[in-house]
């Protein structure tokens, strides 16, 4: 049997090559709208960050995702990441 492949992506935060399993996925869609992408197939520009409330945190206070998406990300999609982990 062949093994199968494990997608890696990259956090934008400590740069580890990690699956896709252990990231939380953060698009941004045609429309301009933020979200946080649970399933890790929306459509749209995403960012992924390392399930760690550290890691979201440093985010928050580095506006990493500001940057990277070219959009305001609202202080909702902070709290709802921490939810999520």
């Amino acid at each position: 049997m062949k093994t199968k492949k494990i997608p890696l992506r990259t956090c934008v935060i400590t740069k580890e090559k990690l699956p896709k399993q252990e990231l939380i996925r953060v698009v941004k869609n045609k429309e301009n709208e933020v979200s946080v992408d649970i399933t890790l197939k929306a459509n749209g520009r995403g960012a992924y960050l390392k399930k760690d409330k550290d890691v979201i945190e440093k985010a928050r206070k580095t506006k990493i995702l500001n940057k990277i998406l070219e959009i305001e990300i609202p202080d909702y999609i902070y709290d709802e990441l921490n939810k999520i982990i």
